[in-house]
């Protein structure tokens, strides 16, 4: 049991710490920073599902930044919304020529609807936000500019998340963006990354690749990206602001459902684990992705062989004791409305860890989301 418990801990101390600190001394690549003497056309995709409450927001965001206006092209694809989320947009274009409304029919999900949009693009860059992202005014230019370096294929920029009632699910969530923000900084300054958030993102247009509809395009489009030779870098420039789900179901939801299609992703994309072809970025994606997704095996391994070590020195007794202390904190944020970061890191740091094993369970089952309902996660 010694034996089990040293290997799941130095497993965990290596993906939450040791891998960061592996990025500090790895060679650096840095990003060719610059600005077009004349900006290029870009087209805006926006995914949308009755998403009435906040469209409008985020067309008028899009056309409110800091970018030529005969540069810019807005396109909302309604995966056949059942609310007004359609006569919105076309509300639009009655003052706006360059938004326009493609609606999918049947309901296909996400991704269908981006390979849709796709077919109508003749920009030379495409920025994917969300239906309820708004952009800092000068995001889209600072997505755009970053393309001056000649071996970027694909940019993400910086989500942060507003979280107006101290919810715990929010502070946790805002924890755990920062320490991703940091991961993509250290990433970017080597090569690639390896996540992107898929709310303010950018590509060239020859770059794109038509995904299978249950496919994770936040996911598979990067790699893809890295596939072809090219980089995917973080712009903390490049800034969106999004309402965390405030409840932990939903957030639990969305979790499940993300880990769920990345992990099939990883399947799809297994090919860039091979560090002969990938180089460095196949040490990323495995210590990043794989051994983050799979946390939750040396978690429970680590209990269960320290829990059988009780009585057999010190060391173990505090373990043990720092482990329940640890759930314990968690659990409490999970009932009460409290201020605490550290409460609420505990807390969202349980909550990913346990939608990655159920995500797990339904991956080892062959189970696939292609459609649900965004706002709901």
């Amino acid at each position: 049991m010694e034996f089990v418990f040293w290997m799941c801990l130095i497993l965990l101390i290596y993906v939450y710490m040791g891998y960061p600190l592996l990025l500090n001394i790895l060679p650096k690549n840095k990003i060719v920073e610059g600005e077009f003497e004349e900006l290029p056309s870009v087209t805006v995709i926006i995914p949308a599902f009755n998403e009435e409450n906040v469209i409008a927001a985020t067309i008028q965001n899009k056309l409110d930044q800091n970018y030529p206006k005969d540069k810019v092209s807005i396109i909302v694809v309604s995966d056949e919304s059942e609310d007004e989320t359609d006569k919105i947009v076309e509300a639009f274009f009655k003052d706006h020529s360059n938004v326009k409304l493609i609606r999918q029919i049947p309901r296909k999900g996400k991704t269908s609807g981006l390979n849709l949009a796709f077919q109508e693009i003749s920009s030379e860059i495409i920025i994917f936000s969300d239906a309820n992202s708004i952009f800092e005014k000068d995001a889209m230019k600072a997505l755009v500019n970053t393309f001056t370096d000649p071996s970027v294929g694909y940019v993400t920029g910086k989500m942060v998340y507003v979280n107006e009632d101290g919810s715990m699910v929010g502070d946790g969530c805002s924890a755990y963006m920062k320490y991703e923000n940091n991961m993509r900084l250290l990433e970017s300054a080597i090569g690639s990354i390896v996540g992107v958030d898929g709310g303010v993102d950018a590509i060239r247009t020859s770059l794109y690749s038509e995904l299978r509809a249950d496919q994770l395009p936040d996911f598979v489009q990067p790699l893809k990206i890295v596939e072809q030779h090219k980089r995917v870098v973080y712009q903390d420039k490049a800034i969106l602001t999004e309402d965390s789900l405030a409840d932990q179901g939903s957030e639990f939801r969305m979790r499940v459902r993300v880990s769920l299609r990345a992990l099939w992703a990883l399947s799809d994309m297994k090919h860039l684990l091979n560090p002969f072809s990938y180089g460095v970025f196949s040490l990323q994606l495995f210590s990043h992705k794989v051994l983050r997704y799979l946390a939750f095996v040396p978690l429970v391994l680590a209990f269960i062989s320290n829990v059988a070590l009780l009585g057999q020195g010190a060391f173990y007794n505090l373990a043990l004791l720092t482990q329940i202390a640890f759930y314990l904190l968690a659990l409490y944020g999970n009932n009460n409305a409290d201020n605490n970061k550290w409460v609420g890191l505990a807390h969202y740091f349980c909550l990913i860890n346990f939608a990655a094993a159920i995500a797990s369970l339904r991956f080892l089952k062959g189970e696939k989301i292609v459609i649900w309902k965004p706002r709901q996660g």
